[in-house]
Order: structure tokens, then C-alpha cells, then sequence
């Protein structure tokens, strides 16, 4: 498997760690080109409005949203929600989300820096008890489509769903030691 993590911004060097001990050949992304030959992609948490920014500017925006409609499998996790989500509240007005995942996001839920927390997540069809979930100025699900399957809650709220091959999680599960649920993802979008 080929599994290519964004690199514009955000915690990629640490899903590059988490892929790389699981024994996937990890591509950085920063160019349209090395979208090419890969059978998943990551998009890490960071600061959602400059990671779209970077999107544009680096011309990654259009060919990545080709591929992941295309088929390319993608897991997006705290930020790299909000860039997949279909809406996005309390963003900036020229904040515009991929669409690739019916669903609201909503920036910074859970309040600032000093309010990140975490907590045990149960997630549905993972084995091992808990997931640890951490909480980084982390952005609420708050609404989801029909299609839309809630893998995971915290407190009423999703977060962790996945629609088709796109999955998204408002934690960061790269800084929770824990290969699980890259390992699932993975194995069920090969």
C-alpha cells in the first residue's frame, strides 16, 4: 500500500510516523504529482483556513478533490475534517470545504487552546477497549447525511464517521500512540 499524507501544514510528520510503522510506503504531499500511485491519502489536523489556503496556492486543491471523487480513499483528521466537510460554520467567509463528506463541521467546538482534553472513545468494530482520543481545539461534527456512518461519540457528539472511502475524525489519533485506527482504515479502504 502507498499512502500519501498532506504536507502543506499541520501534524504530518506524525502520521508519516504512524504509517511508516504499520509498513506503508508514506509519500509527502505537497505537489499535484505525488497524488500519483497512491491508494490512500491523510490529511492532518493544523489550521484548517491556512491549510485551504496552501491548497490553492500550491495548486493541490482541484487535482486532490479529482481524486478523492475519483476514489482515492481519505482519512481527515481535526483540520483536515473541516477541509472535507460539506459545510463548515465559523469559518472565515472565504473558507471553502472540499464537499467530499456529507457533513457540518463546526471550527474550534470545543474551545481554545487551554480547553483541549482527553478522553476514552469507543469506537464501533475496534478491538483492544478504548481508543484514546486527544482534543486539540478540535472542531464538532453537527450534522451528518443518510449517508454518513457515525463510527465513534464523545459526550452525544460524533467524532469519527466515514461516508464511502472518505473517514474523518475531530481528534488527532497520530499523537495517541495507538496504531489502531489507522490500521482500520486502511485495511478496509484497500
Amino acid at each position: 500500500m502507498k499512502a500519501g499524507v498532506l504536507a502543506l501544514q499541520g501534524a504530518f510528520r506524525e502520521h508519516g510516523e504512524v504509517l511508516d510503522a504499520l509498513g506503508v510506503d508514506t509519500v509527502e504531499v505537497r505537489t499535484p504529482e505525488a497524488l500519483s500511485g497512491l491508494d490512500a491519502i491523510v490529511l492532518p489536523g493544523g489550521e484548517s483556513t491556512t491549510m485551504q489556503r496552501l491548497l490553492e496556492t500550491s495548486g493541490l486543491r482541484a487535482p486532490l478533490a479529482d481524486a478523492i471523487a475519483g476514489g482515492l480513499a481519505v482519512l481527515g483528521t481535526c483540520a483536515g475534517a473541516i477541509v472535507l466537510a460539506r459545510e463548515v460554520r465559523d469559518g472565515r467567509p472565504d473558507q471553502v470545504p472540499l464537499g467530499v463528506i456529507d457533513l457540518v463541521a463546526r471550527r474550534n467546538a470545543y474551545g481554545r487552546q487551554r480547553d483541549s482534553f482527553e478522553a476514552d472513545l469507543t469506537i464501533a468494530g475496534l478491538p483492544g477497549g478504548p481508543f484514546p482520543g486527544v482534543f486539540i481545539r478540535a472542531p464538532a461534527i453537527e450534522e451528518v447525511g443518510d449517508a454518513v456512518e457515525v463510527l465513534a461519540e464523545h459526550n452525544g457528539r460524533p467524532v469519527l464517521a466515514r461516508e464511502a472511502r472518505v473517514w474523518v475524525t475531530t481528534f488527532h489519533p497520530e499523537l495517541a500512540r495507538d496504531l489502531r485506527l489507522h490500521e482500520r482504515f486502511l485495511q478496509e479502504v484497500a
